[in-house]
């Protein structure tokens, strides 16, 4: 019982934590849903419960590495104290870099500790998600590069066991950041620009404006908007700013346009409030016909768009999480092909990068072991050479798929098709026994 009172500790806390986030998560669900008419519930209630899955996670891994032996308990521990290392190393690195980029902003909002603390803490998904990748890979491979120098890769082999049981916790440590990296990825980690953005513009004191000049067509109700600003509490019935609404017709034409100095929607029966408008009736060979004693407030109640609804659609689509591409996709403006095949290769990729944690661990696995004095410098160089490939691959395909020259599927998985092959190739040489550097020096042109 001694064994498994971390996993215990870890899920009561787990259990404590989720109890306090959940609700809270619960709450700006039912607050999206009320302000977006097209949004997928399905998908938006499982956000709370990916909180609360991804509390328990630490208590999942803890009772993972309870039930291992004791090789794999040693080798986990080896490996869990290189890669905090190399995890705060990276953040720290990271953190320096952004901290020089923003500090003129963290300076204008006359309290720098507190502002960058508010920032990191918003951004901590979306930085978990970047460098978990890299983690993994660095601190596998001082690992395993320490196992082999010490000649206890080859004692461990000595007892019977192989490669693959050897291992096995790297694996299992990858399957578990893919878990996390997935969960972030749901909601969280795409939404730390824009929650960055908010932050940044309030220590300027633009905290006035939430958004400017965004665009949103109704394809359905053949409805352009166009609005100069949105105030902060655009949700609660705050007015926008500056509203030209132009209406179409089925050929694509134009019907009517409205203009208004400002426009509020009411929570309450979903009507629009416009102050100052003037409406113009459009028709083809014939001069534009203003609509006479146009009452001011003129109140329209038929409309659907809500303000969130309209401000949505002016993020990119690497901010959107997955309840929120999903409810784009579902919704009457996936029949607008400028932008389904962005949103779809988001929501792809949403699922397809946490892969990479574990194609990762297959590649630095048998490139980190050795069993001659070559040491692990080549390994490493060759993990690393590899690692940024993915990334460069990835980013050539995801915009290939933003434009629409790729299938948006095949854009999001090619490059975890691609190098997860090549890992499995590697894994399963290294597993067999048979050379790799020896091929790879083939491939090289003048090497013998």
């Amino acid at each position: 019982m001694r064994r498994f009172l971390i996993p215990l500790l870890l899920c009561g806390l787990g259990l404590a934590i989720a109890s306090r986030l959940m609700p809270i998560e619960q709450a700006k669900v039912a607050e999206r849903i009320a302000s977006f008419p097209n949004a997928d519930i399905a998908t938006e209630r499982l956000r709370p419960l990916v909180v609360g899955g991804l509390c328990l996670l630490p208590a999942l891994g803890a009772l993972l590495y309870c039930f291992g032996g004791t090789i794999a308990r040693y080798v986990s521990r080896q490996f869990l104290a290189l890669f905090a290392i190399t995890f705060g190393a990276l953040a720290v690195v990271w953190l320096l870099m952004d901290v020089e980029d923003n500090l003129q902003e963290l300076k204008a909002s006359g309290d720098l500790a507190g502002t960058a603390l508010q920032l990191y803490i918003a951004r901590l998904p979306e930085l978990t998600v970047t460098l978990l990748p890299y983690a993994l890979m660095l601190s596998l491979l001082f690992c395993l590069g320490r196992l082999s120098g010490s000649r206890e890769i080859v004692a461990m082999l000595q007892t019977g066991r192989g490669i693959g049981r050897i291992t096995q916790p790297f694996l299992i440590a990858g399957l578990l950041a893919g878990a996390l990296s997935a969960g972030l990825n749901f909601h969280w980690a795409p939404q730390s620009n824009a929650r960055e953005k908010k932050i940044l513009d309030a220590a300027r004191g633009l905290d006035e404006v939430a958004a400017e000049f965004v665009q949103f067509r109704n394809p359905r109700e053949r409805r352009l908007w166009m609005v100069g600003s949105f105030p902060p509490n655009y949700q609660k019935g705050a007015p926008l700013q500056r509203v030209r609404i132009i209406g179409e017709t089925g050929q694509g034409k134009l019907k009517s346009v409205l203009v208004a100095r400002s426009a509020s929607w009411s929570p309450k029966d979903g009507s629009w409030r416009f102050e100052d408008a003037t409406l113009r009736h459009i028709k083809a060979g014939e001069p534009p016909l203003y609509e006479p004693d146009l009452p001011n407030p003129y109140i329209v109640r038929t409309w659907r768009e809500t303000p969130a609804e309209i401000i949505r659609p002016g993020l990119p689509t690497n901010q959107l999480g997955v309840p929120e591409l999903v409810g784009w996709l579902r919704s009457p403006r996936a029949n607008d092909p400028r932008g389904e095949a962005a949103h779809l290769t988001q929501w792809h990729h949403r699922f397809a990068q946490p892969f990479n944690c574990v194609i990762v661990v297959l590649l630095a696995t048998p490139l980190g072991i050795f069993f001659s004095r070559r040491g692990t410098s080549g390994g490493l160089a060759l993990a690393v050479f590899l690692c940024a490939g993915l990334l460069f691959v990835t980013t050539i395909c995801l915009s290939l798929g933003d434009s629409g020259h790729l299938r948006p599927m095949l854009a999001a998985w090619l490059p975890n098709l691609i190098f997860g092959v090549l890992a499995l190739y590697l894994f399963r040489r290294r597993l067999t026994g048979r050379p790799i550097y020896q091929v790879i020096r083939r491939m090289i042109p003048n090497e013998a």
